[in-house]
């Protein structure tokens, strides 16, 4: 148990990296805001944890939402962005509708919700920015034109946006995860390696985050990139 309890909204809270995240924080003895898109998912009540059913794909109503969930729980001073998931093909295999739901699920419903809360956060003496990014960030590759552009577009904004609050208490990382074995893999054709050493599991980066989160208040972990020991893809019959 950790001296200082905060207050953290988590998106993608019901499941993967961010409900891994959201449990490990609770533990820690904080207070967590779930957001998800389906809050059936939560099974058990905790009296630290309040879930929130919000479809980040619905970005005409997002802001209004965010706007009225910081009104609403004002002691909120950390934001952890783990909701997202992956589609993979070539650019002319998508279509205009997948190529705008990836983007705005992936990069833009991530910069809807920081640009809702940055203010109040900026008057905090304490806050923190985590965005779960990937490796997908740092190369490009094939069959991942839209993934990868959404993972770029998020690692650039995460930059620039830390040294536009570089006056400020508020610290701004980015995590850029490897293959994680979840259900991310669930719908798609590939999946990583079964042996422990192939793949990074929800509490690796979860780890990570407590890592950041625990860190000198004197100094910011800008970035980090993870990756299971040996990368391994496995293609599914």
């Amino acid at each position: 148990m950790h001296g200082l309890k905060r207050t953290f909204l988590v998106t993608g809270a019901s499941s993967g990296i961010g409900r891994k995240i959201a449990e490990d924080l609770l533990i820690q003895g904080h207070y967590v805001i779930g957001i998800s898109r389906d809050c059936q998912q939560f099974e058990q009540a905790h009296s630290r944890f309040i879930s929130v059913e919000i479809d980040l794909a619905d970005l005409k109503s997002l802001a209004k939402k965010t706007l009225e969930l910081q009104k609403k729980y004002p002691k909120i001073e950390g934001v952890i962005f783990a909701a997202g998931y992956g589609q993979f093909a070539s650019l002319e295999e998508f279509s205009y509708s997948q190529i705008e739901n990836l983007m705005n699920v992936n990069f833009t419903s991530n910069v809807f919700l920081t640009r809702a809360l940055l203010p109040k956060l900026k008057q905090k003496k304490r806050a923190d920015l985590i965005y779960i990014g990937s490796e997908a960030a740092l190369e490009g590759s094939r069959k991942g034109t839209i993934y990868c552009a959404s993972k770029f577009a998020l690692r650039g904004f995460t930059q620039a946006l830390r040294n536009e609050c570089a006056k400020s208490q508020l610290k701004v990382s980015l995590i850029n995860p490897g293959m994680v074995k979840s259900d991310f893999f669930k719908e798609l054709t590939f999946e990583p390696g079964e042996k422990r050493q192939q793949h990074l599991l929800p509490e690796d980066i979860s780890a990570a985050v407590s890592y950041i989160l625990n860190s000198s208040p004197h100094s910011v972990i800008d970035e980090l990139n993870m990756n299971p020991l040996h990368k391994v893809i496995n293609f599914k019959k």
